[in-house]
C-alpha cells in the first residue's frame, strides 16, 4: 500500500513540475519533464532479471525504434498547433502516434519475431 502511495505522490510531483514550468519563462522544459525514462528504468531491470543482456539490448533497439512514432507525434502537434482546435491538434496527434506505433510493431515483428 505504501508503494502505491509513493507511485501516485510521484506522479503527482512529476505534474505540479510540469505545470510549474510551464508558467516560467523556461516554459519549454514541460516538455523535457516527462521524457525522463522513469519506466524505461523500470522495464530494463525487469526484462534484464527475467530475460538476461540480449533480451535488454533488443528492448533498448526497439526504444531507440519507438522515438520516430514519438516524432511524428510532436511533428504532427507543430504542424498543427495553430491550425486548428487544441482538441483536433491532440487527437489527429495521438491517432498518428497509434498509426506510426502499429507499423512499427508489425515491422518490428516481421524483423525480430521470437
Amino acid at each position: 500500500m505504501i508503494g502505491l502511495f509513493f507511485k501516485c505522490a510521484l506522479g503527482a510531483a512529476v505534474v505540479l513540475l510540469i505545470s510549474l514550468l510551464s508558467k516560467s519563462r523556461s516554459f519549454y522544459i514541460a516538455g523535457l519533464v516527462p521524457l525522463f525514462p522513469t519506466f524505461a528504468l523500470i522495464a530494463h531491470v525487469i526484462v534484464f532479471g527475467q530475460q538476461g543482456a540480449e533480451a535488454l539490448r533488443k528492448t533498448a533497439l526497439f526504444g531507440l525504434w519507438s522515438l520516430i512514432p514519438y516524432a511524428i507525434y510532436l511533428g504532427t502537434v507543430y504542424y498543427l498547433a495553430d491550425r486548428v482546435s487544441i482538441g483536433m491538434c491532440l487527437s489527429f496527434a495521438t491517432l498518428a502516434w497509434v498509426l506510426a506505433a502499429a507499423i512499427l510493431l508489425y515491422g518490428w515483428t516481421s524483423f525480430y519475431s521470437a
